[in-house]
């Protein structure tokens, strides 16, 4: 079976950031995800999603200025301070939402700063990020993003992102999947799934090359579905895609009914 969560952050990206969870439960979710809010009242947020009935399935953390094209800070020594004072606020506000997993973007290359130097601070600050939370019972999930739209980003493909995972060596450290960054960056899908799930953390999907919804694209999402249920992912599938036309539109391929695991049969794809 499978879960999904809507991105509200850039499905509904039109919409103002405290409206979006009505908008997503009007459309059939009880879980969705979001990216660190951009100034938000934090007590309002809270009570936007629990009075629209949702769960959130992965927060963000404070990654800077996203629309100015920052990709987080865990490498950038003049910035270490801001993303530790950002970790218990986000691991509270997480816990407010109910939700498990959050997301450390690790940054963009620094050119005046030696490489190694900046690796060695994102292990250091993604150790210590893991071990706060893991006393509130959470994960820590960490994503490669792709290089023709995030350009200078530190990691950009599975291999060296699980990698890396594995020397920081934290038990609720894990990868998160994006396939629409992936299928850009590397290809092979389902061999990549097969051979990681157990260590994906959190998976996130829209379809290239336009980063719309499934359907719109190149890629077989049936196959890949069937891979994710075969595997045993029993994590949320967040829909990260810009649609294309309306919102309703880009979810004709879901049931109505987008609160409850779904079997494939009932995909429209």
């Amino acid at each position: 079976m499978l879960r999904f969560a809507l991105n509200v952050s850039l499905t509904l990206s039109d919409k103002p950031p405290l409206e979006r969870f009505d908008v997503a439960a009007r459309h059939g979710f009880s879980t969705v995800e979001l990216w660190w809010p951009g100034g938000e009242d934090l007590d309002a947020l809270v009570r936007r999603v629990r009075d629209a009935g949702l769960t959130v399935a992965l927060l963000n953390f404070d990654a800077g200025v996203m629309a100015r094209g920052e990709r987080g800070m865990l490498n950038h020594p003049e910035r270490q301070a801001e993303f530790r004072a950002n970790v218990p606020l986000a691991l509270e506000l997480a816990g407010r939402l109910g939700c498990t997993r959050l997301n450390a973007l690790a940054g963009r290359w620094l050119a005046d700063v030696e490489r190694e130097r900046q690796l060695d601070l994102v292990r250091e600050n993604l150790h210590w990020a893991a071990a706060q939370a893991a006393a509130a019972g959470m994960t820590v999930v960490v994503e490669a993003l792709n290089a023709w739209e995030n350009p200078g980003y530190l990691f950009t493909d599975s291999a060296t992102t699980l990698a890396f995972l594995e020397q920081v060596g934290a038990p609720n450290l894990r990868y998160q999947y994006d396939v629409y960054h992936m299928q850009r960056m590397e290809g092979n899908i389902i061999p990549t799934l097969r051979s990681a799930l157990e260590r994906i953390g959190h998976i996130q999907i829209a379809d290239p090359p336009g980063r719309h919804e499934p359907g719109t694209g190149e890629l077989n999402f049936r196959t890949i579905f069937e891979t994710i249920v075969a595997g045993r992912y029993d994590g949320y599938i967040g829909l990260e895609y810009v649609p294309n036309g309306t919102l309703a539109a880009s979810l004709a391929w879901l049931p109505a009914d987008r609160r409850r695991p779904l079997a494939i049969t009932e995909l429209r794809l």
